[in-house]
């Protein structure tokens, strides 16, 4: 039964994005790879940035804590850093992770950076088409 359900999502998925792709009202847009990859390498860096910043906040003391009752602190590990800013930048907020001290400040400023930096690139990318079809 799993088996069945989860084949029928993966084709939900897959069709909607074929309908989305295919519609006609997007006709006369394009995919630019190299925007795209512009926006994925800056949002890569600052992500990489943030997780460096973490990990050097949680030398003295953790700042990171795994969500359960006990509140044990996270292993002291890049890779945990970066596992944690990957899901702030992205808004994901699994909530395994609990910041702590200083470590909570940042981790808003990231989460904000995650939401407002693709918004506000894709309304440069507009203005800029538009700018274009004034000329």
């Amino acid at each position: 039964m799993a088996t069945i359900v989860t084949v029928g999502a993966i084709l939900f998925i897959l069709a909607n994005l074929i309908y989305f792709f295919k519609d006609k009202h997007f006709k006369y847009s394009y995919f630019s790879t190299a925007l795209f990859l512009k926006l994925f390498f800056v949002l890569l860096s600052i992500m990489i940035a943030f997780a460096v910043l973490y990990y050097a906040l949680s030398f003295d003391h953790p700042m990171l804590r795994i969500s359960s009752p006990s509140g044990k602190p996270v292993e002291h590990t890049f890779l945990n850093y970066l596992y944690y800013s990957g899901v702030t930048i992205l808004s994901v907020g699994y909530g395994d992770y609990i910041p702590t001290g200083h470590l909570r400040f940042f981790a808003l400023l990231e989460a904000a950076i995650g939401l407002l930096l693709p918004t506000a690139y894709f309304m440069k990318v507009l203005d800029s088409r538009n700018n274009k079809g004034d000329e």
